[in-house]
């Protein structure tokens, strides 16, 4: 199951799977913030996933914040060109994801819990 903005890349990576297309803009807008939150109260006790995975959009919180409640686990990845501070969504999910990936040693000094994984393509 995929969450996530209906673009067109996503839209045709996307094309043979599961898909429920996200509120956009997420980035301090309150009521998609919201909206998406009501999403993730439809969609995560009906799918219950073992894990929710997040490579950063701003829609990752409202699910992390319902999936730790629900006892899912959560895996965050920061951005790639994030390197000497944080995005938004990564200070919001680092307190409350199971596990933190970085792509680089420098973003340790914002996220010192995290995990260096290297860069990503």
């Amino acid at each position: 199951m995929w969450v996530t903005f209906d673009k067109a890349d996503a839209s045709s990576l996307l094309a043979d799977e599961q898909v429920t297309w996200a509120f956009h803009p997420t980035t301090r807008n309150i009521p998609n913030l919201l909206r998406n939150l009501w999403l993730a109260v439809r969609l995560l006790p009906r799918f219950r996933p073992d894990v929710i995975v997040s490579t950063g959009a701003g829609v990752a919180f409202p699910f992390f914040l319902l999936g730790r409640l629900l006892g899912i686990r959560t895996v965050y990845l920061e951005v790639y060109d994030r390197i000497d501070s944080g995005t938004l969504t990564g200070r919001l999910c680092y307190p409350i994801a199971d596990l933190f990936l970085v792509q680089w040693e420098e973003q340790l000094a914002r996220y010192p819990k995290g995990t260096v994984v290297g860069q990503l393509l």
